[in-house]
Order: C-alpha cells, then sequence, then structure tokens
C-alpha cells in the first residue's frame, strides 16, 4: 500500500512540475523552453513543387508530454520522419540534447536515444513477441559475426536482454503473449508491442505517430496509462494524435502545424480556441459574418445555377 501512495505522490509530482514549466509561457510558435531536449531551426521537405515541412523554430521541453497535433496534410508525419532518420530534409539543421542531428541515419538517431513508433505498426510478424522485444536491444554482442561463434562471449548478455524484454511485456501486459507470433495479435496488441520495444533502447525522448490510430477503445485506456507512464519514468514524450480528448488527458503542452509550418502552441486547455487553430481545422473567418460584397456575389452564383437548371428542364 505504501509503495502504491509513494508512486501515485510521484506521479502527481512529475505532473506537476511538467505543467509548472508552461505556466506562464508565451502561447506563440517556436516559444523558447527552459531545457529543450529537442531543437528544431529551419527544416524544410519539399515534394517536387509541395513543401510539405517548414519549420521555422520548435522546441520541445524535457521531461514532458508534449502532443503535435494538425489537420490531415500538415506535414506531422513527414515532419518526425526528418528528426529521426527515415526521411532527409531538404535544408534545416535540429539539435537532441545539444548535438547536432542532421543526416543521422535511423538506428544511430535510435542509439543516442530517441526512438519513435509508427502509426502503422512494424512488428515483425513472423517472429515471436519476445524476439521482436529481443531485437530493440542495442550493442547485442551477439550481432558480431566472430562472436557469435563463440556462445560464451553473449549468452550472459542475451540472459539481461531476455530478462528486461519479459519485464516490459508484464508491464504491458504482454507476457501470456511472448511465445505468440507478433502477426497474431491485435492491432492494439502490436501498438502495445511496439511502444515497449521501443523501451528496450532505454531512451529519453519516445516519439509515437498516432499510437491510438485502429486500437479497440477496450485498449485506449491502457494505451494511454503507458504514454503517461513515460513521463514518470523521466522520459519526455511527443506525439502526433488527432483525438482531442486524449491531447487534452495527458499532454502538458501542444504544438500545432498546419500546411508544413507551426502556427501556434500553448497548453491543452486553451489551445482549441486560438484562432489560428480554429482556421487551420475549419477554415479562415469559418463564422464571420459574410461582407455586402461577398453576400451579393453568393446570391448571383445562386440566381445563376437556378436559371441553369430551369433552362435544363426547358430543353427536356
Amino acid at each position: 500500500m505504501h509503495a502504491e501512495t509513494t508512486a501515485v505522490t510521484s506521479a502527481t509530482d512529475r505532473k506537476a512540475a511538467a505543467t509548472a514549466v508552461f505556466k506562464d509561457m508565451e502561447r506563440e510558435p517556436g516559444v523558447p523552453k527552459p531545457d529543450p531536449i529537442l531543437t528544431v531551426d529551419n527544416v524544410v521537405r519539399r515534394f517536387g513543387g509541395l513543401t510539405a515541412v517548414d519549420v521555422k523554430h520548435v522546441e520541445v521541453q524535457r521531461g514532458s508530454i508534449t502532443a503535435l497535433i494538425g489537420p490531415n496534410g500538415a506535414g506531422k508525419t513527414t515532419f518526425f520522419n526528418q528528426l529521426t532518420g527515415f526521411d532527409t530534409a531538404d535544408s534545416g539543421t535540429w539539435t537532441f540534447n545539444g548535438k547536432a542531428m542532421n543526416g543521422v541515419p535511423a538506428h544511430k538517431v535510435a542509439r543516442r536515444g530517441m526512438v519513435r513508433t509508427f502509426q502503422l505498426t512494424k512488428a515483425l510478424s513472423r517472429l515471436t513477441v519476445l524476439e521482436n522485444m529481443r531485437l530493440g536491444a542495442q550493442h547485442q554482442k551477439g550481432e558480431n559475426f566472430w562472436r557469435a561463434l563463440v556462445p560464451g562471449a553473449w549468452r550472459r548478455q542475451e540472459a539481461e536482454i531476455t530478462e528486461r524484454a519479459e519485464e516490459l511485456l508484464a508491464r504491458f501486459k504482454l507476457d501470456a503473449k511472448r511465445d505468440d507470433f507478433a502477426g497474431s495479435l491485435s492491432g492494439g496488441q502490436r501498438k502495445l508491442l511496439e511502444m515497449a520495444r521501443a523501451l528496450m533502447v532505454e531512451p529519453e525522448l519516445v516519439m509515437l505517430d498516432e499510437p491510438m490510430a485502429g486500437v479497440n477503445p477496450a485498449l485506449t485506456q491502457s494505451l494511454l496509462g503507458h504514454v503517461k507512464d513515460l513521463r514518470e519514468q523521466g522520459m519526455t514524450v511527443l506525439f502526433v494524435e488527432h483525438d482531442m480528448d486524449m491531447v487534452r488527458d495527458i499532454s502538458d503542452w501542444v504544438i500545432v502545424m498546419a500546411q508544413g509550418a507551426v502556427i501556434a502552441e500553448g497548453p491543452p486547455s486553451t489551445i482549441m480556441s486560438d484562432e489560428r487553430v480554429i482556421d487551420a481545422y475549419l477554415g479562415a473567418h469559418h463564422d464571420a459574418p459574410l461582407s455586402e460584397g461577398e453576400l451579393e456575389e453568393q446570391l448571383h452564383d445562386a440566381e445563376a445555377a437556378l436559371e441553369a437548371e430551369i433552362e435544363e428542364e426547358t430543353q427536356k
């Protein structure tokens, strides 16, 4: 009972600390953070004539849960791909823990402590759940060809990796599935497996791309709890999500993208009332009264459409 009370107190303290950091912070795009773990400057990604990402400046606060939201096509996943080495930006710089990450390949990004999950899970279907977990561990001695020929050189490390994998599977309630093929898991269970496997790296920053997409409602609360738990363990979380109830529930700070750019930042309690965010989702001046010119133009268009319809009926 004492351990449970201590854990709850610790979680509350970390949440309070994360919230306090943002209390008096300006609600403007690119606002400086007291202790940023990730800093991005002038990152641009183009596909032909389309500019998918054009982020001038953004910072992610260490020890917080930050949501990255925006309408479909805003460039959120493409932005994730640039930062994690799965795609190459046309220009720009970004640092993680003060170290430049431009041009660093994905596997080295993960080794430095920045890992991500995918909207469409990347579990290896023909390997067991436990084997998928083992693959996530870094610096495995048995991956070297010559060391692999000497079992004594890697068996102890593999036992330690297996022990950690089983601890994580138990935490994510997947221990009963340890020997099942990953391809037999449900969509929600694969999301849990991918998150658990990411933790095998012992990361500092966890980036989740739509962790709730396609998840059965029965598993939603479990996933939410695990995301919150990442912060309680001292990790930083940056996640893409469309479910605003989830964003309000777990995030400490929200960054909004539209048409490839960061257009707003703020706390989850007020960000959706920001005019810039409303315009991005619903269109500029969606609820503003029409001017006389606009009203006259709409009436003219309606009359023209009605006349065309009458003429068409007459010709029949």
